[in-house]
């Protein structure tokens, strides 16, 4: 953390209930005290080391790539961008392998309510679909689905997946649907590419014009 944030976060959590107390009596300064106790253990769970990423040794010489799909895979000339920037040869298992990983996106209310089965749903055909999608070119692919904190789930693979390389995957949200979405992963992939210890892409797929940015 910054260190010119804690003194805000001081001031966040004193001021209002210190004013609380003043302004409703003991019983409001003990609700808010409350509110902020709870607000500080979650920013606190959210909070992760900001160390270096290393991949699991490897006990072999070859190419393990890690293809996190924050976006789906669907389209063979996404699928050919995708396998040119990692340099994955098709049909070439002797020296590539591949495993696709796939956040699970759990929204607001499915997480206040504690379901995630649907989340993992959605998970799980976005990985079904970009697994088809490789496949289709001659890439055989592992599948898994992780966090949903795209740069948690990496750091979870790799604690047993040998990666040589790491390419995050994303809709770069012009079409206006994905617009969080894409921020979210670009963020993700600023964290990626300074913490990471092997070789990092992110490869944008334009969902308007056809156009595609790595």
């Amino acid at each position: 953390m910054d260190p010119w944030k804690l003194p805000l976060i001081v001031a966040g959590v004193v001021v209002p209930i210190v004013a609380a107390f003043m302004l409703g009596g003991p019983g409001m300064g003990v609700a808010i005290g409350a509110f902020a106790a709870v607000g500080l253990v979650a920013v606190a769970i959210r909070q992760r080391p900001e160390g270096p990423i290393a991949s699991a040794d490897r006990e072999d010489a070859r190419h393990h790539v890690l293809i996190v799909a924050a976006g789906g895979v669907e389209d063979p000339a996404d699928v050919a961008e995708i396998t040119r920037i990692a340099g994955i040869a098709a049909d070439d298992g002797e020296e590539d392998e591949v495993r696709v990983l796939v956040p699970a996106r759990i929204g607001f209310l499915d997480r206040w309510a504690s379901d995630i089965e649907d989340a993992r749903h959605r998970a799980q055909q976005r990985l079904v679909m970009t697994v088809a999608a490789l496949a289709k070119a001659g890439v055989a692919a592992e599948a898994r689905v992780g966090d949903e904190d795209i740069v948690q789930a990496v750091e979870d693979q790799l604690q047993s997946y040998p990666a040589t390389e790491v390419v995050l995957v994303s809709d770069d949200g012009d079409d206006g649907d994905d617009g969080d979405d894409g921020d979210e992963a670009d963020e993700a992939a600023g964290e990626l590419r300074s913490r990471l210890r092997v070789e990092f892409h992110h490869v944008e797929l334009s969902r308007r014009e056809g156009e595609r940015r790595s």
